[in-house]
């Protein structure tokens, strides 16, 4: 998995995220709203116990402290915009 912060400031983080195939992060929350915009690929997105796929230009709004993991469930890269709203 490779993050890269592509923009930073006291209200809002923007990072371009890659996951090879097969990759997958820890199940995580955080203490803010996120949005994400699915660039390429197909993946999972687990939200709490529900099973999301999620294919290239699918957007996704998720509040705070939501429980969520991401898959890269396909034969390319997952590569997905993050958008922290941390104000």
């Amino acid at each position: 998995m490779n993050g890269k912060i592509l923009f930073s400031s006291e209200k809002m983080e923007l990072i371009h995220l890659t996951l090879k195939p097969g990759e997958e992060m820890e199940k995580h929350s955080q203490p803010f709203d996120v949005l994400f915009f699915i660039l390429e690929g197909k993946g999972t997105l687990e939200i709490g116990n529900k099973q999301v796929l999620v294919n290239s230009n699918t957007c996704i709004n998720l509040g705070k402290r939501i429980l969520r993991k991401w898959s890269n469930t396909g034969l390319s890269d997952l590569k997905i915009l993050v958008i922290k709203n941390l104000s």
